[in-house]
């Protein structure tokens, strides 16, 4: 009887008319989701990324053998120039040439480098490095002094969009003295607007929490000065070290293919993130070794890296073009209270708040010339 009453069932669908069949409900009217709202910023408000500050790494083709390629934006300063030098000179020396993705482990992250280097599996010689690589201290995990460095435009770093709406709010309620230059300070009114519909944006890793300079950023600030330090949120790239003091060169590298580890930051030294390919390193195999090392009986399962080359050194045709959406401008403040209140019609209960990792700064590709 159950055989017969499916079978009915499936004719009485079969007999529908096609658009009662795949007709979708159609959408109700309500406010802009995040993605439309980045989809109409205008032009003035993207910002172009310097192909000196870009690495393309190809990966060998897949089973299919469909091309793979994974494109990196490196930080900028002043947080990690120690390493982000090191990485543009190892490339430069083709040093990443054939070198192997070692380790995925599930939740956490993808790792590459040489596989004879700190590799529980290796039984080779490791790759010599260049020579003059820089060797970094463990006190540059994090910048200093950043609220005092000016961008091109005049004003202190922090004060972008985000980030000032960050540092204000937070000395707001707390009752301490605003720290930015008198120039920098909204009036009343903005102040009583930010204070009504400021995305609250948790962070129980630093007591300053924003998006600035286009990056993730935490810090802490106080009479000894401030100190503000990059973010572990899914797809970004760090440097693999020893155990201290050894903070690493950047011949190893790893991304984030998981929930945030927090715990690491200011532990290891963040570079930069993936902003294309990401696809490629996220499905690879996991490792059943210590760690997601792949064991020597997973050799096969290593994923070999064809080249990492620096974007400007490329050929114009060969050279990758993105773009990302300034931190500073209307539609990223319009974007960021979007992603921590979602009203468009799929939901139902603004949440009220974001981690700071739920506001991923917008990255798009563009044709040469655009």
């Amino acid at each position: 009887m159950k055989k017969l009453l499916l079978t009915a069932a499936c004719a009485f669908a079969l007999s529908l008319p096609a658009h009662a069949q795949t007709e979708a409900p159609e959408e109700p009217e309500g406010a802009p989701s995040p993605n439309q709202i980045v989809n109409a910023a205008p032009q003035a408000e993207w910002v172009t990324i310097a192909p000196e500050d870009l690495l393309v790494m190809t990966l060998a083709p897949d089973a299919q053998g469909t091309a793979r390629e994974v494109v990196i934006q490196l930080m900028p300063a002043p947080f990690s120039q120690g390493w982000v030098g090191n990485i543009r000179k190892l490339a430069r020396a083709k040093w990443y040439d054939d070198i192997t993705v070692n380790r995925v482990q599930d939740n956490y992250v993808v790792q590459w480098g040489d596989p004879n280097y700190d590799n529980p599996e290796g039984e080779g010689e490791a790759k010599p490095l260049p020579e003059g690589l820089n060797v970094m201290g463990e006190e540059e995990y994090a910048a200093t002094d950043i609220l005092s460095i000016p961008d091109p435009r005049g004003r202190p770093r922090i004060n972008y969009t985000l980030g000032a709406m960050m540092v204000r709010n937070a000395m707001i309620s707390s009752g301490d003295e605003f720290p930015i230059p008198a120039e920098g300070v909204p009036t009343e009114e903005q102040l009583e607007a930010m204070r009504e519909h400021k995305p609250d944006i948790g962070d129980n890793y630093g007591s300053l929490a924003s998006v600035v300079m286009g990056w993730p950023i935490t810090g802490e600030t106080d009479q000894s000065g401030n100190r503000f330090w990059p973010i572990h949120c899914y797809s970004m790239v760090g440097v693999g070290r020893g155990y201290s003091p050894d903070t690493g060169s950047g011949a190893e590298l790893y991304t984030v293919i998981g929930h945030a580890p927090r715990h690491l930051d200011r532990n290891i030294a963040l570079v930069g993130r993936i902003i294309s390919g990401m696809e490629h390193l996220s499905s690879l195999p996991r490792g059943s070794g210590a760690l997601g090392f792949y064991t020597a009986e997973e050799a096969d399962k290593r994923t070999p890296i064809l080249s990492v080359r620096v974007a400007s050194d490329l050929p114009d045709s060969e050279r990758p073009n993105f773009e990302y959406l300034s931190t500073e401008s209307e539609s990223f403040a319009r974007y960021a209270e979007a992603r921590a209140n979602r009203r468009d019609p799929f939901f139902i209960v603004p949440s009220g708040g974001a981690d700071i990792c739920n506001i991923p700064v917008p990255v798009r590709p563009v044709s040469a010339g655009e």
